[in-house]
């Protein structure tokens, strides 16, 4: 199984036009009844300044043959923002099929850099929001990622399936959207990778609020920001994220949490460390 382009381009489009009224921009309502809401394939097409054949056949993926100039002003009419453009683009042209991407290795000198970080909880996110490595930190905030099979080892799958993370995170719906978003945007990046397509069917079966969350295409790359962590032991902890990514691999991320100093989830956090330090000695 692999990412249908042409059937996720269509989907994006017309999940775009339903998000806009044509009050919104600058087009008269004549009270005509809607069958969807949003704006008619006729009024964007309008916006757009293409012919209303042209951006059919775009919706419907005839053809991943459009000009750069077409896909720019179907872009503006929808108002994309930078992170929805790439991926409307990304879908809107030819994909070359090359072969399924090899397996993710961690170099050795970054699986060091997450050791050495002895207070971050730090780990490395690759396709597919699969968890490639973490530092003790890490599993004491998140979850022992070296008690789950390998396959297991996944953040999408661990935010729908695992009771446990339902618990973990005080905004727990915040999460499980940004996650989804962000899987949404990797899938078109790595058509290829089946692996990510099995992990989206598995989800969509298992879970009503993935299918839910998915159905809405919402785009969401994996930057930096804020999530608030309910752990069972030390309480309550509100981390900054960082995620670095690697030059020689983008599809490989660091992600590095961050604490304001002196505040009560500084002292949280200390004690986390503490406690896990405790754990590996014992």
């Amino acid at each position: 199984m692999t990412l249908d382009r042409r059937a996720e381009l269509g989907e994006f489009l017309r999940s775009r036009r339903a998000r806009l009224s044509p009050q919104e921009v600058g087009l008269i309502d004549h009270g005509a009844r809607r069958r969807v809401p949003g704006l008619r394939r006729e009024e964007l097409a309008l916006l757009a300044g293409v012919s209303v054949d042209h951006y059919v056949r775009l919706e419907q993926g005839r053809t991943l043959h459009f000009s750069e100039s077409v896909l720019d002003a179907v872009a503006r009419a929808l108002r994309l923002n930078s992170v929805e453009r790439d991926h409307f683009y990304r879908l809107a042209r030819p994909w070359s099929g090359e072969e399924p991407p090899a397996a993710q290795q961690v170099r050795p000198g970054l699986r060091r850099l997450l050791e050495s970080a002895a207070d971050v909880p730090a780990y490395i996110v690759g396709r597919g929001t699969n968890v490639l490595a973490w530092n003790r930190l890490a599993a004491a905030l998140i979850t022992d990622f070296s008690a789950l099979p390998p396959h297991e080892r996944n953040l999408a799958r661990l935010v729908f399936l695992d009771e446990g993370m339902r618990e973990l995170y005080e905004d727990w719906d915040a999460k499980a959207a940004d996650v989804v978003a962000y899987l949404r945007l990797d899938s078109a990046r790595n058509p290829g990778d089946s692996g990510i397509a099995d992990l989206i069917a598995d989800l969509s079966e298992s879970s009503t609020e993935f299918r839910d969350l998915w159905d809405r295409h919402e785009l969401k790359d994996k930057t930096h920001g804020r999530y608030v962590y309910l752990h069972p032991v030390v309480g309550r902890i509100e981390l900054g994220f960082e995620t670095l990514r690697l030059p020689d691999d983008p599809d490989q991320g660091l992600i590095a949490h961050t604490v304001e100093a002196d505040s009560p989830s500084a002292n949280a956090l200390r004690l986390l460390t503490s406690l896990a330090a405790e754990t590996q000695s014992a």
